[in-house]
């Protein structure tokens, strides 16, 4: 499972300052915003005092006309725009949900749910699944996380939770809210990536699923291209199973999948970019008995075969080629996308693989393995870079895209 990245605490804790800023700029005035949210100016003032202070910048110009916006206002008004349209919806959603006896109206909601330390315990209580474990995770007693969901569904008229001898598990409600809070958090940690570039020196952190193909050469070396470049990048590499990538995408806790995109995958609001396409190879250890000649495919029936895991594009495109010949697929004796597990079964066995030839270039160099002319038709997959439609990402997450392009391009070229 993809855990989510919870926001820096100082960022956490603004949510509420934000929606104040929100209130400010819209205003253009302390107290009319003070007015609309029915506070007193002071607090108003402290409010968007304490967000400064967080965020270590000025976000508005202070002149005889009022109060309006710098640039650094601006990014935030963007982030915090989208902030507020997602829990937004999240109240609406809870709204409808609710017990008839509460209270609360979505705008209610809405209020109470700009909330960090809320925010928080709902996303992290639906992965882990256990108070104790949530309660430890965020730094509070358990006690204490037991306490806090109680009210908040007190607050919202609504069951978040199903209670139960092995742990809590989420409502579909809550499941929703749990998205929305990582979209949030997701967000907020794209904030300082902004902050920092219009400083004149981007930094930040970067999120991005792995899948096997991404691994090796074209998107290693966008990484040291864009660290090389950009010393405050901090690239965070995630290898899971596909399904578990796509959720971490959608939720926002990664921002980009490097890799095959699966054809089964339900595609609605995302995008691919295609970049290169990659050619499979069938590889075995130098000097292995069927090297050196052409071989037919009925003649790789009773070999050892290492292959990739079941259902994915490479494993279909092999399934397919013995099919279509009339044929059925060997079954493997390993399944795996991990290069060194493949590589160390091949050098000490006489088993084959099926490779992408760009994933093991240095070994056929070096003539440690060496590609088998086994009769299969031209089998290859093309290579994408998965983002979320609508996410908006930072100018750190550009620059690694940028440099992904690049490097795509280069590797083009030289096949």
């Amino acid at each position: 499972m993809v855990q989510p990245e919870i926001a820096r605490d100082d960022l956490a804790l603004q949510l509420q300052n934000m929606r104040v800023f929100l209130a400010v700029s819209e205003a253009g005035s302390i107290a009319q915003a003070a007015q609309a949210l029915f506070k007193a100016p002071s607090a108003v003032s402290r409010s968007v005092v304490e967000l400064e202070r967080s965020l270590g910048v000025k976000v508005f110009e202070r002149n005889a006309r009022g109060i309006i916006q710098n640039d650094y206002g601006a990014l935030l008004a963007r982030r915090a725009g989208r902030i507020e349209a997602e829990l937004s919806e999240a109240a609406a959603d809870l709204a409808r949900i609710r017990s008839r006896s509460a209270a609360l109206s979505p705008r209610s909601i809405l209020q109470l749910l700009f909330n960090g330390r809320k925010l928080q315990l709902v996303a992290v209580l639906a992965e882990t699944r256990k108070i104790s474990t949530a309660a430890a995770r965020l730094g509070i007693s358990q006690s204490g996380a037991s306490m806090a969901l109680s009210r908040l569904e007190s607050a919202l008229g609504a069951t978040l939770f199903q209670r139960g001898m092995q742990g809590v598990i989420a409502t579909e409600a809550a499941a929703r809210l749990a998205i929305r809070s990582r979209r949030v958090f997701a967000e907020l940690r794209h904030l300082a990536a902004d902050i920092s570039a219009v400083a004149g020196s981007p930094s930040g952190t970067v999120v991005i699923g792995m899948l096997p193909l991404g691994r090796t050469y074209v998107f290693p070396m966008a990484i040291a291209e864009a660290i090389s470049g950009h010393p405050g990048i901090h690239v965070r590499t995630i290898d899971s199973p596909f399904a578990e990538l796509m959720a971490g995408l959608r939720c926002g806790d990664i921002d980009m999948i490097a890799g095959v995109p699966r054809a089964e995958e339900d595609r609605t609001g995302i995008l691919i970019e295609p970049l290169f396409s990659d050619a499979l190879t069938v590889v075995a250890r130098q000097g292995h008995p069927l090297a050196g000649r052409r071989l037919e495919l009925d003649e790789l029936m009773a070999s050892a075969w290492v292959l990739p895991w079941r259902n994915s594009p490479s494993r279909t495109l092999f399934d397919n080629a013995f099919r279509q010949a009339g044929l059925p697929p060997p079954p493997p004796c390993v399944e795996s996308a991990d290069l060194a597990v493949i590589r160390q079964l091949l050098t000490a066995s006489d088993a084959l693989a099926l490779v992408s030839a760009r994933q093991m270039q240095f070994e056929l160099q070096s003539g440690l393995l060496e590609e088998l002319d086994c009769g299969l038709p031209e089998m290859s997959r093309d290579v994408g870079l998965i983002t979320r439609e609508g996410a908006m990402l930072p100018p750190v997450a550009q620059i690694l895209t940028e440099a992904i392009r690049r490097q795509a391009i280069l590797a083009s070229a030289g096949d």
